[in-house]
């Protein structure tokens, strides 16, 4: 097997997080495959059939997975927060991310859509939900019920919704994705033994106290009282609950937008932390990665997820380009209804879709993530 193929085919997956979706599916493929090769059975001997997830790289007279994929392809990355603790608690999808790769797959962009930003949310038969005017999250939240039953929210069933909404705003074809819980980022970063971030500017914890516990309830809607963590600008290390806490902040000068803006940063440390760790060489540690996420993941697609590793392994890390559409609050006086797009950031959905994003990006440079 060509582990620097590996490297690029990891780099990508992770890239958009993808970090997620595909750290636990594309380089699990990755792991299974070493491990089948080092299990390989001598001539003549007789071995297991491979299960789909475990079959062996292809040979050169066969095509590889997903070698019909061409692009543009498109990815929606969803950070919930589920509440497992609170009965009936529906699914919100506080994160929101989009990784388009164009035609061809050299280059790749990730962009986030505010999780309050204001979209005509379609009608879903499966929810008994009419469709509405409404705030991004909720797509997620009333997507999720399951009518006529006593069952827990369906979190596969909430991301149809969010996913058909998020593709009507847009303009993009969703092709797959996944959602990850915030437990299960606590997991990951921790698996990878923490990231190192750039603290761009003075963060202050709402919900942590410096210890890691969780802040008490105060008075007040989303009040807390106690010590809160601080994150002071600088090179930091962050551990598992630290980066988690830092990127959900939006109480901040520039709210939900420096909030997708530290998100994407988190991203790309995660990045970082996978090709410094060269983990597309150790098979063990990939599963061991994978193993912390358990059901903590939910991929969703029509297509098997090594279809798109093979297919994006050849994408650069230096190709992916983290992009913060601008927006402002919208509402009637004091009475705040959630968040829209500026032209420039409508604009740049319909220069991604011509495929003219670098142009676009290179007038607009502030819409670009610094390295």
């Amino acid at each position: 097997m060509a582990f620097g193929a590996d490297r690029r085919r990891l780099t990508l997956l992770l890239a958009g997080l993808a970090t997620v979706l595909l750290l636990a599916g594309g380089a699990l493929v990755v792991a299974r495959t070493v491990t089948a090769d080092r299990a390989t059975p001598a001539a003549g001997q007789a071995g297991p059939d491979p299960t789909p997830s475990e079959q062996p790289s292809p040979s050169p007279s066969t095509p590889p997975p997903g070698a019909d994929l061409t692009g543009p392809l498109n990815l929606l990355l969803v950070g919930v927060d589920t509440r497992v603790s609170v009965p009936g608690w529906e699914p919100h999808a506080d994160a929101v991310l989009v990784l388009h790769v164009p035609a061809g797959l050299s280059r790749a962009y990730l962009f986030s859509l505010p999780r309050d930003l204001v979209v005509d949310v379609p009608a879903y038969q499966a929810a008994d939900y009419r469709g509405g005017r409404t705030k991004l999250t909720n797509a997620m939240s009333y997507g999720s019920r399951v009518p006529g039953r006593a069952k827990k929210p369906d979190t596969a069933q909430g991301y149809e919704l969010l996913r058909r909404t998020v593709s009507d705003y847009t303009g993009l074809r969703i092709d797959a994705g996944a959602v990850l819980t915030f437990g299960g980022f606590d997991k990951l970063v921790d698996s990878l033994g923490g990231v190192d971030i750039h603290v761009d500017q003075r963060v202050v914890s709402r919900h942590r106290r410096p210890d890691g516990k969780h802040r008490e309830p105060g008075p007040g809607i989303g009040g807390y009282v106690g010590p809160q963590m601080v994150y002071e600008p600088g090179d930091r290390h962050l551990n598992g609950w630290q980066a988690l806490d830092y990127a959900r902040q939006r109480y901040l000068p520039g709210g939900d937008y420096t909030r997708q803006r530290h998100q994407q940063q988190l991203i790309r440390a995660l990045v970082r932390k996978i090709l410094d760790a060269d983990l597309a060489r150790q098979p063990e540690r990939v599963e061991q990665v994978t193993d912390a996420l358990g059901d903590m993941l939910v991929y969703v697609g029509g297509r098997r997820m090594v279809d798109f590793a093979y297919a994006l392994g050849g994408l650069s890390p230096d190709a992916l380009t983290l992009v913060v559409l601008p927006g402002a609050a919208v509402g009637r006086g004091n009475a705040y209804r959630g968040e829209e797009l500026t032209r420039v950031g409508v604009r740049f959905l319909t220069e991604l879709r011509a495929g003219r994003a670098d142009a676009y990006l290179a007038e607009h440079p502030k819409l670009r993530v610094p390295d």
